[in-house]
């Protein structure tokens, strides 16, 4: 017990640790009571390592990765169609996404995505609490990347306490013009990230060097730089406190059964320090396994304490456990003192330290609510998947004529007018021969000469392109239907192809008299 002390104050690599191990550490966002109008504490996170943060840097890279490199991923979809694997082209009304493709009428493909993912987090949250608030939410990734970079300029905690505290020097401008340029950097290729997914990059990109780009691609940039800078810079924590509703609604769809860091107030009280515990067990006295170094507090991002419980302002990301388990390892006591964890779980444990599942102990995966949430996304996603897979690339819609709804030929026949629309959204130029269903001795064409009225029409369709025709739908009068509406359907048939649309529509005639 004796190099207790000597061991917590160094790093896993066995170097004087850049932290207090002292009393004077509190949470800047502890549970005590807070003046409403309190001024912002500065939060300075003291670096850790161990599963989770590794976890972290893993989830920072893919995610960052992804963001940046998206819009200058290809995908070839023929001469017709733009290669950019992933675009949302306003311009001409199309979604892309590698080998999907998403016209206008299709947005319920997005409806469905957005319920999948409100099912997703619903999941996640009943099952691992706020896990995409410690990983994967942007804020937190971006303020990861920001204070990596502070960190790596400015040092570890102490390091950056000392260069805030300290006056001007041309060091501490140095460091701060470096600083805020680097994020100013970062901020800038996030906002031309963003507007690189709504038109080409790279044709975009050049225009913006060449001062070529519209405004609008300007202002979007300073929009999503500034925000960036603010956001990841210097607000931080009170994006996550203040303005996100996340917490709040997540709190509602958590319950007792649900991970949330946790710290195990039976195995840790009563907390003392290093040498008040040697004392203590000297005397006979209980102690419990928290040495009260406060390495959970440094590390914290949100600036809480997590012995104080479950707080709004946990994100979850498991720096704690990181830090808890490196201390453990250094007193020769198990991990696990701060872990993921149930409430329900801990409630138990606080009587029984050793419980295991018949004392009670549960998992989220026990929750039956939690199958409720999984099956709804499986049956969801292979909704989507199926419509996917099994979609029409071709449709066929008619608009008849209202005014008049029929003419009347010399002849006695009854004529009915339509602008027929087709889509064609395949990538190729198609074939299609158009016919009628329904009507007896009628007549189909796109002329109002004698010569091209026949029974079917043939039309080409360009690739990725919406023909319009006007159409003409005569029948003769001996054969026209007794009601003066008749159900018909327009047919649209691939030629060589499998595809086939019909197009349900109603022959207008005159009221026959007696």
């Amino acid at each position: 017990m004796a190099n207790l002390i000597n061991n917590i104050a160094k790093t896993p690599n066995n170097n004087a640790a850049n932290h207090p191990l002292a009393d004077d550490v509190k949470a800047v966002n502890g549970h005590h009571n807070r003046d409403l109008f309190e001024a912002k504490k500065k939060i300075y996170p003291q670096r850790t390592s161990g599963n989770f943060r590794n976890f972290k840097w893993v989830s920072m890279i893919i995610l960052l990765g992804f963001y940046y490199i998206g819009p200058w991923l290809r995908w070839d979809r023929g001469p017709t169609s733009p290669d950019q694997a992933i675009l949302i082209d306003f311009a001409h009304s199309r979604f892309y996404f590698f080998f999907i493709e998403i016209w206008p009428q299709e947005l319920y493909y997005i409806a469905g995505l957005l319920i999948l993912s409100a099912f997703a987090l619903f999941l996640v949250t009943a099952s691992v609490g706020r896990a995409w608030c410690g990983y994967a939410c942007p804020q937190t990734v971006w303020v990861d990347l920001f204070i990596w970079v502070e960190r790596l300029l400015e040092g570890d905690r102490n390091a950056r306490m000392r260069v805030d505290n300290s006056k001007w020097t041309l060091r501490k401008f140095i460091l701060r013009f470096a600083k805020h340029s680097i994020w100013l950097t970062i901020a800038v290729l996030t906002g031309g990230a963003w507007i690189f997914y709504f038109v080409d990059a790279p044709t975009l990109f050049w225009q913006l060097l060449s001062f070529d780009a519209p405004f609008v691609a300007y202002g979007t940039i300073l929009f999503f730089t500034l925000a960036t800078y603010f956001f990841g810079g210097h607000l931080r924590e009170q994006v996550c406190i203040y303005m996100c509703p996340w917490p709040r609604i997540q709190a509602v769809m958590m319950d007792v059964d649900s991970l949330v860091v946790t710290y195990h107030e039976g195995r840790g009280e009563p907390r003392m320090s290093v040498k008040k515990a040697i004392k203590a067990q000297a005397a006979n006295q209980p102690t419990g396994d928290c040495v009260d170094c406060n390495m959970c507090v440094v590390v914290c991002p949100m600036g809480i304490d997590i012995r104080d419980g479950i707080q709004l302002e946990c994100i979850t990301c498991g720096l704690c456990i990181d830090a808890c388990n490196d201390v453990m390892d250094k007193v020769g006591k198990p991990r696990g003192l701060i872990a993921y964890d149930t409430i329900n779980n801990e409630q138990i444990r606080k009587e029984k330290p050793n419980a295991t599942q018949n004392d009670g102990i549960r998992w989220p995966w026990h929750n039956v609510r939690n199958y409720v949430y999984l099956g709804l996304f499986l049956a969801v996603g292979f909704i989507m998947l199926y419509s996917l897979a099994t979609r029409a690339r071709f449709s066929i819609s008619a608009l008849h004529d209202r005014n008049p709804l029929y003419v009347q030929l010399s002849n006695g026949a009854i004529r009915n007018n339509f602008e027929i629309k087709l889509l064609n959204m395949q990538g190729k130029a198609r074939r299609f021969v158009l016919y009628t269903q329904g009507l007896k001795n009628v007549t189909f064409s796109t002329s109002t000469l004698k010569d091209n009225f026949s029974e079917v029409v043939f039309v080409t369709i360009e690739p990725d392109r919406v023909k319009s025709i006007r159409a003409f739908v005569t029948v003769q009068k001996n054969s026209l239907p007794d009601d003066r509406q008749q159900d018909f359907k327009i047919i649209a048939q691939e030629i060589n192809g499998p595809e086939q649309d019909i197009y349900a529509a109603k022959f207008h005639t005159p009221k026959k008299t007696k």
